[in-house]
């Protein structure tokens, strides 16, 4: 065998090999000639002179994520921590800007998130910061866009995902809270109080309404009752003061006999003859006559003095 020719044919090999070189998916490779940029190769296998092109660099397409906190004072005077989420990419046709242009894009994208947040968070106070946290993240946004656009990037969306104040700060706040829910609690509880009294007493006075009529009610009864024992009796030949004598003294056995049945009750024992009912009856009678002269007598005293009220207001 001649191995005259191996060694020409292991370096041609090795040329070839040098020659071919491939670009990843959602990247890009820049190729340089004697130092000087070539050409910006695309995802695929590629083919560059060996010794003379280099791959100078490559760069992602995919998009990226810098997470930046900023530290900064709102306007009342609070020390805030602000996470502030960056996404952005390369943009496929300005990979020549973005490699020649900016040397450290995290650190040019983390100085214009520094200098936009304590711009706009100084103007807040700390509830607006919380509030408004979407319009810091479009001011963000639009100083990146408008800035690393020049360079080749493209900023996809800004997010502010964490608002971080001061620990003392937050127990005041948590403080705060529980004492304005606590205040809340309080005010429920005392309308729930008010509405429980207020519908008690409409309960009691529907019960004493409703008790008052089933009293009246009942004397009603009792009175017609009365008046048909009288009508009863007198068809028999009794007069109706001797009647209204025997219904008081069947009243009083019966008041007895129900007092009687009952333990641990006091009883006074009343005259039970049908003379002493009938002097019960005259008493009665008498005490209402008096009390219907005194009615009458208090009208007659209140209408004169109306009347002399009148004629004194007459002159």
């Amino acid at each position: 065998m001649n191995f005259t020719f191996l060694p020409i044919l292991i370096l041609v090999i090795l040329l070839i090999f040098a020659s071919l070189y491939t670009v990843k998916q959602q990247s890009a490779a820049i190729l340089e000639r004697f130092g000087k940029f070539k050409v910006v190769s695309q995802s695929g296998l590629r083919f560059k002179i060996p010794l003379i092109d280099r791959i100078a660099g490559r760069l992602s397409l995919k998009i990226q994520q810098l997470d930046v906190i900023v530290e900064t004072k709102t306007k009342d005077d609070v020390f805030v921590r602000l996470k502030i989420s960056v996404q952005y990419k390369v943009i496929k046709e300005k990979v020549y800007d973005a490699f020649y242009k900016l040397d450290y894009p995290h650190d040019q994208i983390t100085s214009y998130v520094f200098d936009v947040v304590r711009a706009e968070v100084p103007k807040m106070i700390l509830d607006d910061v919380f509030l408004k946290k979407d319009d810091i993240a479009i001011a963000v946004k639009s100083e990146l866009n408008e800035a690393m656009l020049d360079y080749g990037y493209d900023i996809i969306k800004t997010l502010v995902t964490d608002i971080d104040p001061d620990s003392q700060v937050k127990e005041a706040m948590n403080r705060i809270n529980a004492a304005e829910r606590e205040k809340v609690a309080a005010q429920f509880e005392g309308d729930a109080a008010r509405i429980l009294i207020v519908e008690k007493a409409k309960a009691e006075a529907e019960s004493k309404r409703l008790q008052g009529q089933g009293i009246a009610d009942q004397r009603r009864e009792i009175a017609r009752g009365l008046e048909e024992s009288v009508e009863v009796l007198n068809k028999v030949g009794i007069n109706s003061q001797e009647a209204s004598a025997l219904i008081v003294v069947t009243q009083h056995y019966d008041t007895l006999q129900a007092i009687g049945g009952e333990t641990n009750s006091n009883l006074i024992l009343l005259p039970n003859s049908p003379q002493a009912g009938s002097n019960m009856l005259n008493d009665m009678v008498a005490s209402f006559a008096a009390s219907n002269e005194i009615g009458e007598a208090m009208k007659e005293a209140k209408r004169n003095k109306l009347n002399a009220q009148k004629e004194k207001d007459n002159e």
